[in-house]
């Protein structure tokens, strides 16, 4: 999975995610604006110091920070030092104020969001066997699994407090390695807001055979990892979430993104059909930002995704 989403020629270093599946960013510009006002608080909450940090990890193609740098107010982007955190190459009209980089800031003072990142970060799958977890293993060629040797001492540990696998057939998607990069950047967040945007599940309905799957030209695939497709699978963002109070997180809310956004102001809400006769132009324009706004925070759709936030400092 490493090799094929970030190795040579990897998947993510060749594609941008527009092009393979619909993200919060790309639904709406709301999605932008919502951040924005959630930087505004922090900004708020750190009593507006010279310099303030958005860092944007697993940028994609830096539209949300793009959007967020064009809507902030003029005092806000003269401190507003902002991060694009990405393996793949800058787009071409990137603006200038942004810094594209491959791995967060050392120190960072503001806002941290990593939106649809950590269900991409490699992880290795499990299938339970009367003698024990194995893990599985795949042709690159063909797709055919089979199961391999028992997980290491660590991941064995990881399983059993995470996602403890009941009768044999089961699978588990082992998150240690979503844990520890959650933790780099909870590590490097000196004060201020980290928070972390993902299809998730917790510790009490943990899906039976697992989340993995592949994506590709907006349809579903195998999950082969041969570079061909996006790989991914769904986050233990409250084992993530542990993960970050030991790395320093002084607090904690793990919640959904239909709940988070409406605290943000997205709420979509219909205009009141009397404008329509008043500013029809004006009407259409609102129905359709509530249309936006409906799909960001749709329960079935994009509003079930799991926000976890964690402060510092």
């Amino acid at each position: 999975m490493e090799r094929a989403l970030y190795g040579e020629n990897g998947f993510y270093l060749r594609e941008r995610p527009s092009g393979h599946f619909r993200t919060s960013v790309g639904a709406s510009p709301a999605f932008a604006r919502a951040v924005l006002r959630l930087l505004g608080t922090v900004d708020d909450a750190l009593g507006h110091p010279p310099e303030i940090d958005l860092v944007d990890v697993g940028s994609g193609d830096g539209l949300l920070v793009t959007q967020v740098l064009r809507t902030a107010e003029p005092e806000l982007v003269e401190r507003l030092r902002v991060s694009a955190v990405d393996l793949s190459p800058p787009p071409h009209d990137l603006d200038k104020e942004i810094a594209w980089v491959g791995v967060p800031p050392d120190e960072i003072t503001g806002l941290v969001i990593a939106n649809e990142w950590l269900d991409n970060v490699p992880l290795d799958v499990a299938e339970q066997t009367p003698g024990g977890p194995r893990l599985v293993l795949v042709d690159l060629e063909t797709g055919e699994e089979r199961l391999g040797d028992p997980p290491g001492e660590e991941d064995s540990a990881w399983l059993e407090r995470w996602w403890p696998l009941g009768s044999a057939g089961m699978r588990a998607e082992i998150g240690r390695p979503r844990d520890e990069a959650w933790t780099s950047v909870v590590t490097r967040l000196a004060r201020g807001l980290a928070v972390a945007v993902d299809y998730a599940h917790p510790v009490d309905n943990r899906p039976p055979f697992g989340t993995l799957t592949g994506y590709r030209d907006g349809a579903c695939v195998v999950p082969i990892p041969d570079g061909s497709c996006d790989i991914t699978a769904h986050v233990a963002l409250d084992a993530c979430a542990e993960a970050g109070e030991r790395a320093g997180a002084i607090s904690t809310t793990l919640t959904t993104q239909r709940l988070a956004l409406r605290e943000l102001g997205v709420t979509g809400a219909r205009p009141p059909l009397s404008r329509a006769s008043i500013d029809p132009g004006g009407y259409l324009r609102a129905l359709a930002q509530a249309s936006q706004e409906a799909e960001l925070i749709d329960p079935a759709g994009l509003g079930g995704f799991g926000w976890l936030s964690q402060r510092k400092g």
